[in-house]
């Protein structure tokens, strides 16, 4: 009988560490087979800020599912409509950005979670079960079981409040959003700052008190991203489309340029 699998949660709840290869600019099927041949375990789909449509997510969610690779798309803070489609077209898991208050998270929760946790709406069976599956009742219990729901903290508000946001049932995963709290905190990129110590401190508490792990993203560096992993941060967006490709590129351009000044002595 078809059953729903999640391997990053899988990974999540025991204990491991599991890396998300984020794409904004790959719109395509191959960005699964690239972040499975690297040696990642999700597949993050920004739609917040990259140019997604949703045939382009559902088609690379798709995609994923074959090799391993958990689909999971980033929606937009006041888009939940848009997550429901995504989660009937083959993803696997929801990243709900800009989550401050207890109230919002139990509106994620009501979206994106079946009776009787939440009220999501049943249209066909979804991607996961090839279109088929098992009973409505079973479906609904294995996906409110096995799809990641994961909430962003990016505010100072968020910090005062995750005490009783991680307290909401039906999230598994509160990410810091750290480009942005740095940012709305007046230390934009300051991973190191007394006050992101402080706020990954706290939500890893909360996290941990309530059953919840702790994500970590808007952190390529070498320092600080291993600093909070070493902390207790499980779901870590490691690394970007488009970073790699600068990173990767700047520094072939620079050992070939390196080469030409070279051959001119």
């Amino acid at each position: 009988m078809p059953t729903t699998i999640n391997p990053t949660l899988q990974r999540l709840n025991a204990g491991k560490l599991a890396l998300g290869f984020c794409v904004y600019h790959l719109r395509t099927s191959a960005s699964a087979m690239l972040a499975h041949a690297t040696g990642y375990d999700w597949l993050f789909i920004d739609t917040e800020h990259g140019a997604f449509t949703t045939q382009e997510a559902s088609q690379m969610c798709l995609a994923a599912i074959p090799f391993g690779i958990t689909p999971i798309v980033r929606v937009c803070a006041d888009a939940l409509d848009e997550a429901t489609r995504a989660l009937d077209n083959g993803a696997m898991g929801i990243v709900v950005p800009h989550v401050s208050t207890v109230a919002a998270a139990k509106r994620v929760v009501d979206a994106l979670r079946f009776p009787p946790v939440g009220m999501r709406s049943w249209g066909a069976p979804p991607a996961i079960y090839n279109y088929g599956g098992p009973s409505l009742g079973e479906a609904q219990e294995s996906l409110n079981r096995d799809v990641l729901i994961c909430t962003m903290i990016e505010t100072e508000e968020a910090i005062a409040n995750v005490d009783e946001i991680a307290k909401v049932p039906g999230i598994d995963v509160i990410m810091i959003g750290s480009t942005d709290l740095t940012t709305r905190m007046g230390i934009p990129g300051q991973w190191g700052h007394e006050k992101v110590q402080n706020a990954y401190k706290k939500v890893g508490a909360a996290c941990k008190k309530n059953g919840k792990h702790l994500g970590l993203g808007g952190i390529g560096d070498d320092v600080w991203a291993p600093h909070y992993i070493k902390q207790g941060a499980r779901m870590v967006l490691a690394h970007s489309d488009h970073g790699m490709i600068m990173e990767a590129g700047t520094n072939r351009a620079k050992m070939l340029r390196a080469l030409e000044k070279k051959s001119k002595k």
